[in-house]
């Protein structure tokens, strides 16, 4: 039987759990069905309908966030929480995976080709991550990738590096889907990583558990020229001796759904990050679309006089913690980026040697041959300083250098990457038939996002 048949439970009848849970996905789905009937023809109604498909998904939503779920507090505020170790220096620069990261790998691919793939562009339409592709990803253990083994995860080591390959893998299926189903193990990671006892006790027994929540890293704004590390999101004490957080967050993965956020704001000068859970009052979700990664169900977060308790900071309040977090999310969309651009090149790499024009591939042209190879050359540069930053941030060495230059490239090249696969592929790169303009899309999305995931 293959991954994709023991993977995907359930059958493609009825709405899925998410469209129950999400405003928007209940909203699409009951109209999409009404528009698969042929009664609104018989009543003219054929073109209001589709109408307000288009508007629905076009505008968004705008909504309380989810309470769903109570996070038992357990465990010592004052204690530091488990942390997994640094991985072992070789002294040697090998980019050789280890048996088990080759192992992860493997599986997380075929789960990208056999289960991310095929639903990727019904989930770039619908702006949703298909219910069975979620609870997918959670039977090979993404949420607990980053998890020290110790608090019931997987993590033995420091899994930058191993997370870095995973996110490549899923991205060769589809950014999009790879940012939704990666999006809840980033934030248990970030808690593995920086939560004190209390916070690890509290949060990350249901994500290790059977139901895990949505959750997601909210650290962009929509404003311009933002800068991360400035965010205009403030934080302020209160006489309690908790904190109230004021802001507007953008790009939030599959905000409508999270039960927890990570939430950046400006606390006495220096970027500090806070766990709120989605039950806090004064929070509000809208729907955001945005021109690539839509699986993802972006949203904008709202928060409005959001009083949190003085536990919910999230490491350090001198900006440090911050700023690492920042440097592993940018991590990840390298890897993102990677992933997608080999995405492209596999696609366009056969098509130009079948295409033919003039009586000939277009391959034999060189204009054609020279930017497939320009595309393998930027790619693998991207693949080679993207793993470098990984293998420095899993050691516990300073990655900050290697990290900017990273996304650097990847954020310029992989928009060329994107565009290089449209132009390949002619008139059949501006159409939906194919799936490189998709990919183009997401591409431009790299120089642009911050958090939403980490490795």
């Amino acid at each position: 039987m293959s991954l994709l048949n023991s993977l995907l439970p359930g059958g493609k009848n009825g709405l899925p759990e998410t469209a129950r849970r999400d405003p928007i996905g209940y909203l699409v789905a009951g109209l999409n069905k009404l528009a698969q009937s042929d009664l609104i023809d018989r009543v003219g109604l054929r073109k209001p309908t589709e109408q307000a498909v288009f508007t629905v998904t076009r505008n968004g939503f705008k909504t309380m966030t989810t309470a769903s779920r109570t996070f038992s507090k357990a465990g010592s505020a004052t204690k530091p929480g488990t942390r997994p170790a640094t991985t072992r220096a070789s002294g040697v620069f090998d980019l050789t995976p280890t048996e088990d990261e080759q192992m992860l790998v493997d599986v997380v691919t075929e789960f990208a080709d056999e289960v991310v793939r095929p639903a990727a562009v019904e989930a770039d339409e619908a702006c949703e991550a298909p219910e069975a592709v979620l609870k997918a990803s959670l039977e090979i253990g993404l949420p607990i990738l980053g998890v020290p083994e110790a608090l019931g995860g997987i993590s033995e080591e420091r899994s930058a590096m191993a997370g870095t390959l995973v996110a490549e893998a899923l991205a060769r299926g589809d950014m999009g889907l790879a940012v939704a189903t990666l999006a809840p193990g980033s934030v248990a990671t970030a808690i593995g990583l920086w939560g004190t006892e209390a916070q690890q006790q509290t949060y990350l027994p249901a994500f290790t558990a059977d139901e895990v929540p949505a959750a997601a890293l909210a650290l962009t704004e929509p404003s311009v020229l933002f800068d991360v590390m400035s965010p205009a999101t403030t934080a302020t004490r209160t006489p309690e001796g908790g904190y109230r957080l004021d802001g507007v967050k953008s790009l939030v993965a599959r905000g409508a759904q999270a039960e927890l956020f990570v939430v950046g704001a400006t606390l006495e000068g220096k970027p500090v990050m806070f766990l709120v859970e989605s039950s806090t009052h004064g929070l509000t979700v809208e729907g955001d679309p945005s021109m690539g990664v839509r699986a993802a169900s972006l949203t904008k977060l709202s928060l409005e006089n959001v009083v949190v308790p003085a536990e919910a900071v999230l490491g350090q309040t001198d900006g440090s913690t911050y700023a690492e977090c920042v440097r592993l999310s940018r991590l990840a969309w390298c890897a993102l980026a990677v992933g997608t651009g080999q995405a492209v090149l596999d696609y366009v790499t056969p098509y130009v040697k079948e295409r033919k024009a003039f009586g000939e591939p277009v391959a034999h042209r060189q204009s054609v041959a020279f930017m497939v190879a320009n595309i393998a050359i930027e790619l693998q540069a991207m693949r080679l300083l993207t793993y470098k930053a990984a293998s420095r941030a899993a050691a516990g060495k300073d990655f900050t250098r290697e990290v900017a230059l990273a996304r650097n490239l990847c954020a310029s090249k992989g928009m060329q990457i994107g565009l290089d696969g449209v132009q390949l592929l002619g008139g059949h790169g501006y159409v939906k038939e194919h799936p490189v303009e998709r990919w183009y899309r997401d591409l431009r999305a790299i120089g642009v996002m911050e958090g939403a995931v980490l490795v």
